[in-house]
């Protein structure tokens, strides 16, 4: 390896020459010059235990794929792990989709060389308007999480007030995402669950009730997988109070549930990572949130929103933003929240996989992900000391299993990992009171022989 001032391929203007000509151009010296503001007790004065650098690409390349090869993904292993992020197919048009360089490089411009792009995604805001049943739908943003907070702060300046009830039994990430997306504004309280089924205590919503609450928010299916049964009731419990109610919901589960909207959701909002979209290790997220077509909602959505419109050629149509001083690449800084660059190649990805499905392809996903969970209900509860699913009602997805055994829930999880399969998530961290338990997953990707060899491998970690 070189021992002089070299050109790395790899980093701009790093020849000395180049770098000294740049330092003459602004009038320094040297380097150090550039970093005499930092006191000199705060500067690194050792040498780094970085390696050689790597100058011929074929080693760089081996180097790389050495470091990945350490990661095991669920095409390696079988993965019954979900809590926001599912393993779920993706159809491979979805990539071919996600690829095009129209959308994999398209940013912001202006119409004329934005149309394709805005076209896209105002037919994802359609797909979605028809999948949740609501009237608007916005392009999409960071996170399910992201959404979430921006309802509750939608429904803040809606109707002035500052507090927002949410289930105990929420994500435990998003409720750091929301809980940081709306403090200090706003104050978020706890609602017990009830200890049979999971579903939300009507009783102790019904006296945290007051005319301070701004809003009422839940999920249906929950992170713990039970739907709630009663969203009419809580939905009904908010509206008395003047409150808003705003429901969170896995799109997955539409083809078979009746959306929120029916039963008196104001805002709806989720997360478009079932929706042809990767798991990219935790990262393939895109929130969504959906509301009526009436001004007092509209007017305080700060997403972006693409719309129809004719143009001066008859029989010619336009696409571009709705309201755009709605949002703060208007407003800047006194917008009502800010929103920069988020995560429209997601949603133009869920607009193919939505068009490729159309509504019986989502019926018939829904159907399955309901038998497949239903058969590991049933075959993972006739292990001895197996309690499947924890909560005595229905669930879509994903439920709790509790294990009366003395293996905690990371030594069955390292056991299994062994085998090659992902366990559940230990939910004993977030929900100490569910005790030895953790929540499993089960979507269209988990066949019987896959589930039949789940309950094989804790059958026998189990005995051991």
């Amino acid at each position: 390896m070189a021992t002089t001032p070299y050109s790395h391929p790899y980093i701009p203007n790093s020849l000395d020459r180049v770098k000294r000509e740049m330092l003459r151009y602004i009038g320094v010296e040297s380097i150090e010059e550039l970093y005499a503001s930092i006191p000199e007790d705060l500067r690194f004065k050792g040498k780094m235990n970085l390696p050689e650098p790597l100058l011929s690409e074929y080693e760089l390349v081996r180097h790389i794929k050495g470091i990945l090869s350490k990661n095991k993904s669920c095409e390696d292993y079988l993965c019954f792990m979900g809590g926001g992020t599912w393993p779920h197919y993706v159809p491979a048009i979805c990539d071919e989709i996600a690829r095009r360089s129209e959308f994999l490089t398209a940013y912001a411009g202006d119409p004329c060389e934005d149309h394709g792009r805005w076209q896209a995604l105002f037919e994802f805001q359609s797909l979605m308007a028809e999948l949740v049943d609501m009237d608007v739908v916005t392009v999409p943003i960071y996170s399910w999480g992201h959404a979430a907070g921006t309802a509750m702060r939608m429904s803040h300046r809606i109707n002035g007030r500052k507090k927002i009830l949410i289930p105990s039994t929420i994500s435990p990430e998003r409720y750091m995402v929301v809980k940081n997306y709306t403090d200090p504004a706003l104050t978020l309280e706890k609602v017990r669950y009830d200890e049979e089924t999971g579903m939300m205590d009507l009783g102790d919503l019904e006296r945290k009730m007051s005319e301070d609450v701004s809003a009422v928010y839940y999920e249906n299916p929950s992170y713990l997988g039970f739907i709630e049964t009663r969203g009419r009731e809580i939905c009904d419990i908010a509206h008395n109070m003047g409150a808003l109610c705003l429901v969170g919901v896995d799109p997955s589960s539409l083809g078979v549930l009746e959306p929120p909207s029916h039963y008196g959701a104001d805002i709806v909002v989720g997360d478009l990572q079932p929706l042809g979209n990767h798991m990219n290790f935790g990262g393939g997220l895109a929130g969504f949130l959906a509301t009526k077509d009436e001004v007092r909602f509209v007017r305080e959505i700060p997403y972006r929103i693409f719309g129809l419109t004719k143009t001066s050629q008859e029989g010619e149509y336009g696409f571009g933003d709705v309201l755009f001083e709605r949002t703060s690449f208007e407003k800047r800084e006194k917008a009502k929240e800010f929103v920069g660059t988020a995560t429209a190649l997601y949603g133009i990805v869920a607009a193919g996989y939505l068009s490729l499905m159309g509504p019986r392809g989502m019926y018939e996903l829904g159907k399955t992900i309901l038998e497949r969970s239903k058969y590991a209900m049933k075959i993972l509860s006739e292990i001895n000391g197996v309690t499947a699913p924890m909560f005595k009602a229905p669930h879509f997805k994903e439920f709790v299993v509790n294990f009366n055994t003395d293996k905690s829930i990371a030594e069955i999880n390292r056991e299994l990992l062994s085998e090659g399969i992902f366990g559940g998530i230990d939910l004993r961290t977030s929900f100490p009171e569910l005790g030895n338990s953790s929540l499993y997953c089960f979507t269209e990707v988990h066949t019987k022989e896959d589930i039949d060899r789940l309950a094989s491998s804790l059958e026998r970690i189990l005995k051991g």
